[in-house]
């Protein structure tokens, strides 16, 4: 796969990630219990995609990988009260 095509895939990945984080916290915020074995597999499958991109390519995710660590921070926490 082209570079570009796996830093779009790889993009497209963290977003749905995201996603999913927002709805698993939403769910815990609202009394719902969640199984979060999923996303620690998506997470350790978005890592090894990371680790594929040239330097470049990666920094150019850095800001949609901190907006999903802020995602994943608001789970904790939403975790944490429970």
């Amino acid at each position: 796969m082209p570079a570009s095509l796996h830093t779009a895939a790889v993009r497209a990945a963290i977003e749905a990630m995201d996603g999913t984080v927002l709805m698993a916290r939403a769910l815990v915020e609202g009394g719902r219990r969640v199984d979060l074995a999923g996303l620690d597999r998506e997470a350790n499958a978005l890592c090894a995609a990371l680790m594929a991109l040239d330097a470049q390519e990666a920094k150019r995710l850095r800001p949609s990988l901190v907006s999903l660590r802020a995602q994943l921070d608001g789970l904790t926490a939403s975790l944490a009260k429970d």
